[in-house]
């Protein structure tokens, strides 16, 4: 069996599990986020593009609904007993199998909740679902249920996510010194994922963002590889993987000297995280950490240049996105706790220069003062 923690750690999960659920009034709950399965049991596969669904009762029994290609892989890699098979076959509902699961467990008229919101449930999945079941019980989202317990992170889950952010820094470490006017983005992006993986680490829940010249102002990964020229600029999204657990940095590379503008985004970025850095900490929230990103860029002309949102909390996480549910973003209510592991990043993109910087970086916060986890500094990066 390959399972990341200790038979307590997935104990004490079930018991805050149980707990919620007690709080909420649920008799069972009935989990589609790969995630949420394995934080809570271990398990862990990328067969959640078929309907798999694990359902856990209040009493913290729980019973696993998934395909035959998945049975070894529960079994190898979690804690769960009881394990069925929905057959694959023309026209199969697999909703109903769950739903005479359901009967079996003594859910008739039961109080349900239902993550609906997740890769792992298809609009046509939780039409099904909800046809078969909204005569058979009471159904609640609880979407957000597992994921709010998964923000706070256990000693045992911290020290991957330790783990997880040496993998990335030796991923920038393998990066700068192929980082180069005729250098191919191949060859950067194949050092940085060969570093995290002979390291022992994973890959990551989604690509690394990789991309120079006007490509340096995209915030997402697309195909195809450039040669940096004499005056460039190479824009770097990445995460360190261990466990699932992700720890993710971003910067602008520059190559040759920098231009005045990128120099003045370079400052507003260091600026408006050393301000953030006053706020990811107890007493503020994630609204209040994207207002202050906001005030300093904004304050400096920059609003058409930034995003709406200014990071977000890392965990495990599984394709096709290493971001969590909880963003910073305006008007989000969700304090700002200890044991959080919080990816903070600065994105301004100028269109009308084709001029881009980034910077970024994971934080673990504290009863006080976040803990950077990166032993790289933020200073600009230039490569000549």
């Amino acid at each position: 069996m390959t399972l990341h923690f200790s038979d307590a750690e997935y104990a004490a999960r079930l018991e805050r599990l149980t707990e919620k659920m007690q709080a909420e009034k649920l008799d069972a709950l009935l989990l589609f986020a790969q995630e949420s399965m394995y934080w809570l049991t271990g398990y862990d596969t990328f067969g959640y593009c078929f309907f798999q669904t694990l359902v856990v009762k209040a009493d913290g029994t729980m019973t696993l609904l998934t395909r035959s290609a998945d049975l070894r892989q529960a079994r190898q890699t979690s804690t769960i007993d009881n394990i069925l098979v929905w057959v694959d076959r023309t026209n199969a509902d697999p909703t109903s199998d769950l739903k005479d699961l359901l009967n079996d467990l003594d859910l008739l008229g039961a109080r349900l909740g239902i993550e609906y919101d997740t890769h792992g449930m298809t609009g046509r999945m939780a039409r099904l679902l909800d046809n078969q079941l909204l005569s058979f019980a009471e159904l609640s989202d609880a979407s957000m249920l597992v994921s709010e317990l998964r923000l706070i992170k256990s000693a045992e889950e911290v020290a991957h996510i330790e783990r997880a952010a040496a993998l990335a820094d030796d991923a920038l470490d393998a990066a700068l010194p192929l980082i180069a006017a005729g250098a191919n983005e191949a060859a950067i992006l194949a050092a940085m994922q060969g570093a995290v993986l002979a390291g022992g680490g994973d890959y990551p829940a989604n690509e690394f963002v990789i991309g120079s010249g006007p490509d340096a102002l995209l915030c997402r990964y697309k195909a195809g590889r450039r040669t940096l020229s004499q005056s460039d600029q190479l824009t770097l999204e990445w995460a360190g993987v261990s466990a699932h657990y992700h720890a993710a940095m971003m910067r602008t590379v520059l190559i040759g000297e920098p231009s005045a503008r990128h120099r003045e985004l370079y400052t507003a970025c260091r600026e408006a995280i050393q301000e953030i850095e006053q706020v990811v900490r107890p007493g503020h929230t994630f609204g209040e950490v994207f207002d202050t990103h906001a005030r300093v860029l904004d304050d400096r002309g920059l609003t058409r240049h930034r995003l709406n949102a200014c990071g977000y909390s890392l965990g495990a996480r599984f394709s096709p996105s290493w971001m969590e549910h909880q963003m910073f973003h305006a008007g989000n209510a969700q304090p700002v706790l200890p044991d959080m592991s919080l990816f903070v990043h600065m994105i301004i993109m100028d269109s009308e220069r084709e001029t881009a910087m980034t910077l970024g970086h994971t934080y673990l916060t504290t009863e006080g003062a976040p803990r950077p986890l990166s032993r790289h500094s933020l200073d600009l990066i230039v490569r000549t």
